[in-house]
């Protein structure tokens, strides 16, 4: 992990679900519509409700390690050196493996878009170049997402469960999950009790991913590489046709694929 790696440490205990962060995300990143319950290409983080006023915020981990960067067989997402997973819609071919390869769950695909792209938090990755925080740290007036250097958020983690150890659960996720990632949690309940996902293994998943491909013949890649590039190109020139009938017909063009 490079000394730069930034990171967001989220404490549980501090979050009073504003939704401020959510909030300043959209503003950041230019995201259209209001802020929606769940994930979507247009929200990319949120605040949940688990009950006894207690609030979680889901969004990109940006693991240590990714496996949707492992699986993408373009290089369309990279781990950058400053911690941040972002994308590159121009070299993209519409896979979707990251979709499957996340073991969080995390990015979205533009359904709804005549052009689609993957998208989800990418840790505010033009502020870090400016050297500023993330929007939604900046925004929280608790504390509860606090940016920082990763090594040190890990640091400030361990001596808040120290010093308070009957306020926390004695542990740190995102320490070790999938390897480690650059967004930790702490939390006043066991994380399963908050609909985390425990079963996470502790290893970086592109290992396996490795692993796994190393008994896959290269034509079997290079085929399912060439039906993903197929299955793209025949759903473009779909829209494109169902465009140039709306607009002969005088009618609006309809948007293909699924919705979320």
């Amino acid at each position: 992990m490079s000394p730069r790696a930034k990171a967001l440490l989220i404490d549980i205990t501090r979050c009073i679900g504003c939704g401020a962060c959510s909030a300043a995300c959209k503003t950041a990143n230019d995201l259209p519509h209001e802020v929606e319950p769940q994930l979507t290409a247009d929200t990319w983080t949120v605040v949940l409700e688990r009950g006894g006023e207690r609030w979680v915020r889901d969004l990109c981990r940006h693991c240590l390690q990714p496996s949707c960067v492992s699986v993408c067989p373009v290089g369309a997402l990279v781990k950058r050196e400053d911690g941040a997973v972002v994308y590159n819609k121009d070299i993209c071919l519409g896979c979707r493996y990251c979709m499957i390869g996340c073991p969080f769950r995390i990015p979205k695909f533009e359904w709804h878009s005549a052009a689609p792209r993957i998208r989800k938090c990418i840790l505010c990755a033009p502020r870090l170049e400016k050297g500023l925080p993330t929007a939604c740290a900046e925004a929280c007036p608790t504390e509860a997402t606090v940016f920082g250097d990763r090594d040190t958020l890990v640091a400030i983690a361990r001596a808040r469960l120290d010093a308070d150890p009957e306020r926390y659960h004695p542990q740190v996720y995102g320490l070790t999950e999938a390897g480690g990632t650059s967004v930790l949690f702490l939390s006043p309940l066991p994380f399963e009790e908050l609909d985390f996902d425990t079963t996470v293994a502790s290893f970086p998943l592109p290992d396996l991913t490795w692993r796994l491909l190393l008994h896959v013949p290269n034509v079997v890649m290079l085929g399912a590489g060439f039906l993903g590039a197929s299955y793209w190109l025949y759903r473009r020139r779909e829209q494109v046709a169902l465009e140039e009938e709306g607009e002969t017909s005088g009618s609006a063009p309809r948007t293909g694929g699924d919705h979320d």
